[in-house]
């Protein structure tokens, strides 16, 4: 629970600590006053924190349905654009690489120019883009504007974590982390769902291209909505200011590019010699960037990752567990999608239908774990990730020879949503609720990249191996594939367990209430 700041005062975003610990502090935010139900609003007469939450999680639904709205599109677009293997790669991953790249300097940038105007600049640039990409006349366009799609919505989604650590406290941020997380879930599998309804709907012969034109009028609407419900932002003290750490950005971008572009074409392209030499420079990169913020901190410069944030009681913890549970769950997505609709010839629709049993009781925990006991929290997500990984290797034993997994699949799907929605929902919630508010746009930015990027290596390394193991066609072919991929799925999910498990982080267990 939070609690009364020195000065008497509601300590907007403050966290209780375990005694010995350092407590973070800052002082209140006139232009944010604390309401009856935990949530600061902007002014006297803020909008209820329902709208407010509403709005700044319809842009996150928008920017995530993205990711996974254009998978089922591509053999559509592949024979409309005459696109090359790559050529689609890029089209379909073009957004998450630049997505992943300019998250943490949009946090930054909105905690310098103001978290509002960011993300009023990043919904407006991913409305223009989407518009554009359902214009396209070639691949080439197509691509491009989907990089400027990822740009946009990498300016946008950093503001929602910093927004609701800011305007949200005690029982009310947890309830709004909650639905933050449902909303994480749902966009995976309605994207999946509402691509194969609109492309084969071919509204007017579009084919295609209402899979971003859907975001065209819901991202006007919420230009027209957001400028009257997101709270004004707070004057900013010139002198206390950080600056954007221009060399960190550039080392981190690189180092991030040449991560995750072998990521998205390696399979496509049988990973070449590049691949490898590209990953090398990245963990080299990677290495730098750390040596690099260490020394600016030591001189009393502001580096682009904060300190603080990571020195933060269980924030290494937390990125390691958000890896194991996003990077299995979007494995799963990548391999189940293949094998359920490659192998037993489900339609795209039917598929996304599926996958919906797991998004249902991952929003659904993830809305409700905080009713539990405050002793259970240090446990949940170690739990949640035991649960997953029975889940997986049920899922690997219900599709075994071919058949359609029958009533086990819709059960191991429903758990496995459970495992990971317990896995996800309390980590990141207990994480930031260990962050002081002035290092929130810098938290929310880091987090938000580990879950992209975990994300990634999932689809890289698990779908590879299901690529790999898929020795012909048909369904006991793709079972043989997918029985190995579960193997594997359910050993990050143990290894994550084995981490979330370690001594639990019992200082920061009472936080999220």
């Amino acid at each position: 629970m939070t609690h009364p700041a020195p000065n008497g005062a509601p300590a907007t975003g403050a966290v209780r600590t375990a005694p010995g610990s350092t407590a973070h502090s800052s002082t209140t935010n006139p232009a944010r006053t604390a309401t009856s139900d935990g949530a600061g609003q902007a002014g006297r007469a803020g909008p209820p924190p329902g709208l407010l939450l509403g709005t700044i999680l319809m842009g996150q639904f928008m920017a995530l349905l993205d990711v996974f709205i254009v998978n089922v599109a591509a053999p559509t677009m592949r024979a409309d654009l005459h696109a090359s293997g790559a050529q689609l790669q890029l089209v379909i991953a073009g957004y998450s690489i630049s997505y992943s790249v300019l998250l943490i300097t949009g946090a930054r940038l909105g905690g310098l120019l103001g978290n509002r105007r960011l993300f009023l600049a990043g919904l407006a640039l991913f409305t223009a883009a989407s518009l554009a990409c359902g214009l396209a006349q070639n691949t080439g366009e197509l691509i491009g504007f989907r990089f400027v799609q990822g740009a946009g919505s990498a300016l946008m989604i950093p503001q929602v974590l910093t927004l609701i650590q800011l305007n949200f406290r005690g029982e009310a941020r947890t309830r709004a982390m909650s639905v933050y997380a449902a909303v994480l879930s749902s966009g995976a599998a309605l994207g999946q769902t509402l691509g194969g309804v609109l492309v084969s709907a071919d509204l007017f012969g579009t084919g295609w291209r209402p899979v971003f034109l859907v975001n065209v009028p819901i991202g006007v609407a919420m230009l027209i909505v957001a400028p009257r419900i997101l709270p004004a932002d707070a004057p900013r003290d010139r002198g206390s200011q950080r600056g954007l750490d221009l060399p960190g950005l550039v080392v981190l971008a690189a180092a991030v590019t040449l991560f995750t572009v072998p990521l998205v074409l390696g399979q496509e392209e049988g990973w070449p010699v590049w691949c490898w030499v590209c990953l090398g420079l990245s963990a080299l990169l990677f290495a730098g960037f750390a040596v690099l913020e260490s020394r600016l901190a030591r001189r009393g410069g502001a580096p682009l990752v904060s300190v603080r944030v990571l020195r933060a009681p269980g924030t290494l913890r937390a990125a390691l567990v958000i890896t194991a549970t996003m990077g299995s769950n979007a494995g799963f997505l990548f391999a189940v999608a293949l094998h359920l609709q490659s192998g037993l010839g489900f339609s795209a629709l039917r598929t996304g239908l599926t996958f919906a049993v797991a998004a249902v009781t991952f929003g659904g925990i993830g809305l409700n774990w905080s009713r539990l006991p405050l002793t259970w929290r240090p446990w949940l997500a170690g739990a949640g990730l035991v649960v997953a990984a029975v889940s997986f290797a049920g899922l690997g034993l219900a599709l075994h020879g071919g058949g359609d997994g029958g009533a086990a699949l819709y059960v191991c799907l429903a758990t496995l949503g459970l495992g990971l929605g317990l896995g996800f929902s309390p980590t990141l919630t207990l994480a930031l609720s260990t962050i002081a508010p002035q290092d929130a746009p810098d938290a929310s930015g880091l987090l938000a990249t580990v879950t992209q990027l975990a994300q990634l290596v999932g689809v890289a390394t698990i779908g590879t191996l299901y690529l790999n193991r898929l020795t012909g066609a048909g369904a006991h072919a793709s079972a043989r594939a997918y029985g190995v991929t579960s193997v594997a799925m359910t050993a990050v999910c143990v290894a994550g367990a084995a981490v979330a498990l370690t001594r639990p982080r019992r200082r920061t267990a009472r936080t999220a209430g």
